[in-house]
């Protein structure tokens, strides 16, 4: 079976691992900690196909370990015991590297069973997961390991790859390859941080390149373009990135940035997430615009309904209109911190009995001592405005609601505080 070439080109040595130079740059914690020959359990953060395989394997490599690898996708109990039952053979006399990836698919259950392992030094642990640790890691492997994050790596970055990727496809092959103006910078972009997909794509480039004449071909630019996975964005409707994306989302609607907003409204509407767009709108125009201008809620669920009446590819026009509208609209969450403090009181035990002029009408009991219900109708008062409780007794004087500084508002202010005089 052919090997495929993102595996033929896999790093032997941390100088040639492309990016990461926050964690294997000269000097860097990661670094230092593999120059020194001493391993500790390790737990590897971060996206796909950005090097945390290809570091495990220098690492085991540099330290003559035994490497060991599973997929918590697929593997079981058994799986690890197999591997634990290989200590002190002659193949693991300097000890077994065990590189678990996607470790989040592991159970509770499945992962105690590594403390035993990792606890006595049997094995050294490097468990892989694209997904929060501290959120799917169980806390006692944490305890026990160090947690390094692997980042998405520039595009500037991955050239380096995709030139190292080109050339050796035409050494392997006995070919001269012509690389057309900007196929390299378009497939290291479109690639998404994905080292990996990066590769493939060079390697599909060039089984379907043009043929100049005898063993010269030629890779053009818009081969790379029909052939380059759309994946410029990383995206996973149940993991961290959904999330960053949405609050990224709504953070730059809060903070009157169209552009940013645009930008990630883009994103979640490429990956098809019509859904999730819509929703967060809403909430933004109603927790953060607000009482600044009230009217923009019902606009908002106007070009809300009718993006989820047209469907994508047409709902991008309405739901642009309804973000920069909200980008630039006057900003106050008054009545989201007036709503979260009442709900605070009442968690918290301070509700009491509604007073009495305020309850539906019905019979007095015998004990009463005042039997009425006194209520007081507002409309038949100047201004319909009349002075009564209506809070409980236990919390008469509480505050909820304060005036945002906005024009609305302060209008809304003015006015009151006229009529209450």
């Amino acid at each position: 079976m052919t090997k495929p070439l993102a595996d033929s080109l896999r790093p032997e040595s941390l100088d040639d691992v492309v990016g990461q130079e926050h964690l294997l740059g000269e000097g860097k914690p990661l670094r230092k900690i593999i120059e020194t020959g001493i391993i500790p359990n390790m737990v590897f953060y971060g996206p796909s196909g950005i090097g945390k395989t290809t570091v495990a394997s220098i690492i085991a490599k540099r330290t003559n370990k035994a490497l060991r690898k599973l997929n918590a996708t697929t593997a079981s109990t058994s799986d690890i015991k197999d591997i634990v039952a290989q200590i002190d053979t002659l193949e693991t006399v300097n000890g077994i590297l065990l590189y678990l990836d996607e470790i989040q698919y592991f159970n509770k259950k499945q992962q105690q069973v590594l403390l035993e392992y990792i606890e006595n030094g049997s094995i050294t642990l490097i468990a892989a997961t694209t997904e929060n640790p501290y959120f799917y890691v169980y806390n006692a492997i944490l305890s026990r390991s160090t947690v390094f994050e692997f980042k998405t790596v520039s595009s500037k970055e991955i050239e380096r790859a995709v030139e190292r990727a080109f050339s050796k496809c035409a050494e392997a092959q006995g070919l001269t390859l012509d690389i057309e103006d900007g196929t390299v910078h378009y497939i290291a972009a479109a690639c998404g941080g994905d080292v990996r997909k990066a590769i493939n794509s060079v390697e599909l480039c060039v089984l379907t390149a043009r043929q100049q004449y005898e063993n010269s071909y030629i890779v053009e630019l818009k081969t790379a373009m029909e052939l380059t996975q759309k994946s410029a964005m990383k995206y996973d409707r149940e993991g961290d990135n959904h999330y960053d994306i949405l609050s990224a989302f709504q953070k730059s609607m809060r903070g009157s940035d169209s552009n940013a907003a645009i930008h990630y409204l883009a994103r979640l509407l490429e990956a098809g997430d019509l859904a999730s767009a819509c929703r967060r709108l809403i909430v933004c125009a109603c927790e953060d615009v607000g009482l600044a201008y009230p009217q923009i809620i019902p606009i908002v669920k106007a070009c809300v309904d009718s993006a989820l009446q047209v469907g994508l590819p047409e709902a991008r026009i309405p739901l642009a209109d309804a973000v920069i509208m909200v980008c630039n609209a006057p900003k106050s969450n008054s009545a989201y911190m007036a709503i979260d403090r009442a709900i605070a009181d009442i968690r918290n035990g301070r509700t009491g009995d509604i007073p009495r002029t305020l309850q539906n009408k019905h019979y007095d009991g015998a004990d009463a001592a005042v039997k009425g219900q006194f209520y007081k109708y507002p409309h038949d008062f100047p201004n319909h405005y009349v002075v009564q409780q209506y809070l409980p007794n236990e919390i008469k004087d509480a505050q909820y609601y304060e005036y945002g500084d906005n024009k609305t508002e302060q209008a809304y202010k003015a006015y009151w505080e006229k009529i209450k005089k």
